[in-house]
């Protein structure tokens, strides 16, 4: 008998050691120089409550204000949205090494050779980076070494034109860049033109090129910013900052068509459109966007047979001025940044229905603007 006691409880700690203890992640937050922000914040996600506890920081005072991580979670790149880095007429991208503990540590900052870089993101195999000049409305675009620092001099493509607005759209205005799931396809957002670029690598060249569909129109005076795509490529959905509305774009025998364009705001809205992040949920039923000016998060419902959104939900961001924001791998949570009123908001995600609730959680934070989730 004792010896059956001793064998159960020798199994139940065996259980109990064995058993998965709950993971945090960490949130890495890109902000603005200002509002006595250091830098790059990084706190601990906790996956069960939704909580965020305070990491480090890393100092930078150059506007670190977008900020991606390599594939493989070695590394942590952040634009400096200026257009005075190093006595150049140009904005710069920093490389860091993230280290075991979750500290970043500088590996290179290199020129963009284009005005206030406002978007940086990597190929799917890590070896390219790309940000995107908001102001002189280009797009850099870098080799990445194996040791996860940036090549100097990066390939540089200038778009040109303007759009109906003659405030806003008086030149192109590069607001983000994404590569497809198997990288063959760069697609550049560009705020200025109405367009969605579309680019390939050549191998030939050693330079990506104009893909055989160059551009798509979203429409006159949208000002396209953000996109998301599905995980086949066969969509994509743009958030267009001007029009605060989103474009459907799906993908046909001659390349993307625009199929929809939806509002993200109520019909009776009467105020700022200012339109700007997007994301798609892990299972690909829905599609959310953030609304400066309203400051909500437009949950879209979406229908998976022909990629089409009905709005269904504005949950006010308990801020003001939301600009990125970040679902929870999990998909459980939603984090926002609020630009304007310095903290970020967490909301609690029904994965059946969409909608978003408050959890009562919101922390202090100067000038938030970008979220990231690291896996540690």
């Amino acid at each position: 008998m004792k010896i059956s006691l001793l064998a159960c409880c020798a199994v139940l700690v065996m259980f109990v050691s064995c058993k998965p203890k709950n993971k945090s992640l960490t949130l890495y937050i890109g902000t603005y120089s200002v509002e006595n922000s250091e830098g790059i914040y990084a706190y601990n996600f906790d996956q069960e409550t939704g909580d965020l506890s305070f990491k480090n920081v890393t100092s930078n005072h150059e506007n670190p204000s977008f900020i991606c991580i390599s594939p493989d979670q070695q590394y942590l790149y952040a634009v400096s949205e200026v257009n005075d880095y190093n006595h150049q007429d140009s904005g710069s991208v920093t490389s860091y090494k993230i280290e075991k503990d979750g500290t970043l540590s500088k590996l290179n900052q290199v020129a963009t050779l284009g005005n206030h870089p406002c978007h940086v993101c990597l190929a799917p195999d890590g070896k390219t980076l790309v940000a995107s000049n908001y102001t002189s409305g280009s797009i850099s675009i870098y080799s990445v070494n194996e040791d996860g620092t940036l090549a100097e001099m990066p390939q540089l493509i200038q778009h040109y034109g303007s759009g109906p607005d003659t405030v806003r759209q008086q030149g192109p205005h590069a607001h983000s860049s994404q590569f497809n799931g198997d990288g063959t396809l760069l697609m550049t957002a560009d705020l200025g033109l109405d367009k969605l670029f579309f680019y390939r690598y050549d191998s030939d060249s050693t330079k990506y090129v104009p893909a055989a569909q160059p551009y798509v129109v979203t429409g006159p005076g949208a000002g396209p910013r953000h996109f998301a795509y599905t995980k086949d490529a066969e969509f994509i959905y743009v958030m267009n900052e001007m029009a605060s509305m989103v474009s459907t774009l799906k993908r046909g025998d001659n390349g993307y068509e625009v199929i929809q364009s939806v509002s993200s705001l109520p019909a009776d809205f009467d105020g700022t459109k200012a339109g700007a992040d997007i994301h798609i949920s892990p299972d690909e039923r829905f599609v959310y966007g953030s609304n400066r000016g309203l400051n909500s998060i437009a949950v879209f419902a979406r229908n998976t047979d022909d990629g089409t959104l009905k709005l269904i939900q504005n949950e006010p961001v308990q801020g003001n001025w939301p600009r990125n924001f970040a679902i929870s791998p999990d998909g459980k949570f939603v984090m926002v940044a609020n630009q304007y009123s310095h903290n970020v908001a967490v909301f609690s995600r029904d994965q059946q229905n969409g909608r978003l609730t408050f959890t009562g959680k919101s922390y202090d934070i100067p000038s938030p603007v970008c979220l990231q989730f690291f896996n540690n």
